[in-house]
């Protein structure tokens, strides 16, 4: 039976909607705030700005399985408000990533929430007690901390 596991996130910084918008909705900035150690490379074309629908190839670097094709798509968008990246292709058997910014007493909240599902069974529950828990959990600190630089 798969298990679905759920990681959240949420921080508050000192800015304002249209800045923090202005921000998540760039596909480049996704780099921005990729932990230097994470293999990662967007390999396809992404435009300025998200659209809905929008397909994003990367590889990613996974262990034991080497590199590794990840394509997104970029759906329920609601300017100034949130969007969702969905898994079409790569290392999870489920991803759905919810994007949310709202107005917060100093600045702006955002808000990510990850349901996740790993493939192989037994073996894939190992992996997550003994490595995905736990670089999922630096992935959203060190973006916590390279969002905080951004704004300042």
């Amino acid at each position: 039976m798969t298990r679905i596991h759920q990681i959240s996130h949420e921080l508050i910084l000192p800015t304002d909607l249209e800045a923090a918008w202005e921000f998540i909705r760039s596909p480049k900035n996704l780099d921005k705030i990729t932990p230097d150690d994470m293999p990662f490379e967007i390999v396809s074309d992404v435009p300025a700005e998200m659209y809905e629908g929008l397909l994003i190839e990367y590889r990613v670097g996974v262990p034991v399985l080497g590199r590794q094709t990840w394509l997104t798509e970029l759906k329920h968008i609601r300017e100034h408000h949130s969007f969702v990246d969905e898994q079409r292709i790569g290392p999870y058997k489920l991803w759905y990533h919810y994007h949310e910014i709202t107005e917060a007493p100093g600045g702006v909240r955002f808000l990510d929430q990850v349901h996740y599902a790993l493939p192989f069974g037994v073996l894939g529950s190992l992996a997550h007690i003994t490595y995905v828990q736990r670089q999922l959990k630096h992935i959203f600190d060190y973006r916590e901390q390279a969002l905080r630089e951004v704004f300042r």
